[in-house]
């Protein structure tokens, strides 16, 4: 009898050891977390492509009315700017996006945006200034 009884504890052990938490019954309880859940590292960020970044800015707002990749519409082409400007213009053209202006490229003046930060200003110059042919 000892040995049944001995037995039936080991299978009971091994059994309850093993087994999966289960999720509880009630639906408005929230599961908790199991020790492996709290112990995880955090996974890295994946690296933001700026360019990819920039042109979302660019798709987000006005600028396509008057600006477009390879011709000129009322404004010079991304491209024509690209031709025109180095990397050591950046903070020059951010600025012209921000505060607009009139006469390098014709007297249609661009339209300020002053709403806009500097430095999503500068994230759509890199996607411009990456269209370099």
């Amino acid at each position: 009898m000892k040995k049944i009884i001995l037995t039936l504890g080991v299978f009971a052990l091994i059994a309850s050891c093993s087994s999966k938490e289960q999720a509880p019954s009630n639906p408005d309880m929230a599961p908790v977390a199991s020790q492996d859940d709290v112990y995880q590292t955090p996974k890295e960020a994946a690296p933001v492509d700026p360019t990819a970044a920039g042109l979302a800015l660019i798709e987000a707002s006005d600028c396509r009315t008057c600006h477009h990749n390879d011709n000129k519409l009322i404004g010079p082409s991304y491209q024509e700017v690209a031709d025109k400007y180095t990397e050591a213009d950046i903070d020059y053209l951010a600025e012209k996006i921000l505060d607009g202006g009139k006469g390098v490229w014709g007297e249609v003046p661009m339209t300020p945006h002053p709403g806009m930060s500097k430095e999503d200003a500068r994230g759509m110059v890199k996607y411009i200034l990456s269209l370099k042919g």
